[in-house]
């Protein structure tokens, strides 16, 4: 288990920066609500300093073809600014930008995404409430 991170950064201000929700023709429409269950919900985190304090990090969430991992209809770039309001270690710098800052932003990341389903006639949209980012970054680091 990860060791809980003090509060050592503020998000300063998040904002959609990139929105794609495609549904070229009524086949794809039909399409996608027949087999929405081949689908899965995929994360890329990457960050970038923009001084020596803030950071923009940048949780993109993709829906992915499990058949066609090449066709992803949906993506979400969510982009945070973070201040770090002290100096620490880099290791605990990851853990903010891979695990505690997608953790904050993922329900406002959902809302937006279960919005646009039921807006473009979808229901029931089963998009998990909670993602374990801690268990995902784990994961990754084996």
């Amino acid at each position: 288990m990860i060791k809980e991170i003090k509060m050592t950064y503020k998000i300063v201000t998040k904002y959609i920066k990139d929105l794609s929700f495609e549904i070229k023709d009524a086949k794809s429409y039909f399409l996608l609500e027949k087999n929405i269950k081949d689908f899965t919900v995929n994360f890329d985190i990457k960050s970038k300093k923009l001084n020596q304090n803030v950071i923009e990090v940048d949780t993109t969430l993709f829906l992915l073809s499990k058949k066609n991992t090449n066709f992803s209809p949906i993506s979400i770039c969510y982009s945070s600014v973070i201040n770090i309001e002290k100096e620490i270690a880099k290791d605990e710098l990851e853990k903010i930008i891979v695990i505690e800052v997608p953790k904050s932003v993922y329900p406002e990341v959902r809302s937006i995404l279960v919005y646009l389903f039921e807006k473009s006639g979808f229901k029931n949209v089963n998009l998990e409430k909670e993602l374990d980012f801690e268990k995902l970054y784990r994961s990754r680091k084996i």
